[in-house]
């Protein structure tokens, strides 16, 4: 684009816009604002600069002409059908996600599904092309657009792009399944700086590159060249943990309402002596079939008593017309019906199983409620909800059992830590967090808040674009 021409400043590039969009009766676009992380980071941002955000409306075959929402551009991606079916549950999440999560399911691949990818990524590239001001800084957003880095950079080499990473990225041993591992990697080395959720996973991607390109690395750069050998530019990848709006979620559960139904939602569960809290999308990497059979082997065991405790389980709906999903679904209804079979009495169920969501004021009374929260996934880029329910215990009190397979695990080492593969464990885990002495509870959930609250989605997104926007343009050179 030259340079008399103007365009944006800023442009994000995520799978998703930030609103949910609909037609009216007139065919005028409609919309609401999506609740997530990455809105609540991104809007200082946006709202200081002159800001463009390219991503899909929400619904197949909605073709829609840029519209500007509270200060911001939003470009709209067509998705038909077609495209959502294999680019988006085929390759994305039949193939990307169970391979990205540690192969817990194995991963599908196909080859028109991988041809839908590149068609994809390339449509989204071209949109950020067409909207980005020279030199503008682009931020490209997780594991549905690997490509786009490198397309968007033949397309528009003047700009400085950042890569984040939202999912974790396999060791090499696992990530060599990938038939189209080669154009992965060359795809998210377009990228100046490429972001990931541990430090860990930022070295497998180094290992990734050394093993199948013939660049040279050292510690976090890689160092790309061109025909001649000369050096092109450096590519940065380390970590960068997201987190929540924390401040935000705090002042929400320490309103009366909210505390009033927390209260609410005890009573209304018998007023159970310890009330135990899962809090997940119904997922397989969730861990929630090994929670719910460590929780149910505890009252078998006599352990923790089916009369004074009570499991909620919230599972909020998620890809239901993947037969992985739906095999998931049917697994722990079981498991819970056969729970509240045995130990179940009149007027109380020890599993209180919810496969719905809810508004963020319910959840926070329901964080304020539990005694204790868990978490055991089995993978997890982060897990938000662990921050979540530490942000809203602004009395000092509860407990996290939390899976040393999430990224929150490197910051959240108040929590008591389980491998939710050991279900033995688990339940010393989970029995030891009931028990917990008062003055160790305070102690540690003290610990767990000053790094919740002293490290929020905006620091997260500050500390990003400061280290990529500190990479030099049309020439090496690499920050920290």
């Amino acid at each position: 684009m030259p340079s008399d021409v103007p365009g944006y400043d800023f442009v994000v590039i995520a799978n998703r816009l930030p609103v949910d969009v609909s037609l009216d009766d007139a065919g005028e676009p409609t919309w609401t604002r999506s609740p997530g992380g990455l809105v609540t980071a991104l809007a200082p941002v946006m709202a200081s600069t002159s800001g463009a955000w390219v991503g899909w409306g929400g619904a197949a075959d909605l073709e829609l002409d840029p519209f500007d929402v509270d200060g911001t551009e939003l470009i709209p991606v067509v998705l038909s059908e077609d495209d959502l079916e294999q680019f988006y549950e085929g390759f994305s999440n039949d193939t990307l996600w169970p391979l990205y999560h540690d192969v817990i399911a194995s991963p599908a691949f196909h080859r028109p599904w991988w041809d839908a990818y590149q068609r994809v990524n390339r449509r989204f590239a071209q949109a950020a092309a067409d909207q980005a001001a020279q030199g503008a800084t682009v931020w490209v957003h997780d594991y549905q657009l690997q490509l786009v880095p490198r397309m968007l950079r033949e397309l528009r080499p003047d700009l400085r792009i950042g890569y984040f990473h939202h999912i974790p990225f396999p060791p090499l041993e696992i990530f060599a399944q990938l038939p189209w591992r080669k154009q992965v990697v060359e795809g998210l080395l377009g990228a100046d700086l490429v972001g990931f959720q541990r430090a860990g996973d930022a070295a497998n991607f180094v290992r990734v590159v050394r093993r199948f390109t013939d660049l040279t690395t050292r510690g976090q750069v890689i160092t790309l060249t061109d025909a001649n050998g000369a050096v092109d530019r450096h590519v940065r990848a380390a970590a960068f943990p997201i987190s929540i709006d924390s401040h935000g979620f705090d002042d929400l559960a320490r309103t009366d309402e909210v505390k009033e139904r927390a209260r609410q939602i005890r009573h209304e569960l018998g007023d159970p002596e310890f009330l135990l809290l899962g809090v997940d999308r119904l997922d397989y990497t969730k861990g929630i079939r090994h929670r719910i059979k460590a929780y149910g082997e505890l009252l078998s065991e006599e352990r923790l008593s089916p009369q004074s405790t009570t499991l909620v389980q919230v599972a909020s709906p998620s890809r239901e017309n993947v037969g992985a999903y739906q095999q998931l679904r049917d697994d722990v209804e079981l498991l819970v019906g056969r729970i509240n079979g045995d130990y179940g009495q009149v007027g109380h169920a020890p599993v209180q199983y919810l496969h719905q969501s809810f508004p963020m004021e319910e959840m926070a009374a329901l964080y304020l409620a539990a005694d204790v929260m868990l978490v055991t996934a089995l993978r997890d880029g982060m897990n938000l909800v662990a921050k979540e329910y530490v942000a809203a215990r602004s009395d000092d009190r509860g407990a996290l059992v939390l899976s040393e397979f999430t990224g929150a695990a490197d910051e959240l080492t108040g929590a008591v830590l389980v491998n939710p593969h050991d279900i033995d464990g688990m339940k010393d885990a989970i029995t030891y967090a009931v028990h917990m002495d008062a003055r160790d509870s305070r102690k540690r959930m003290r610990s767990l808040r000053r790094r919740v609250l002293g490290h929020d989605v905006v620091a997260w997104s500050q500390d990003f674009l400061s280290a990529l926007n500190a990479v030099p343009i049309g020439g090496p050179g690499v920050s920290g």
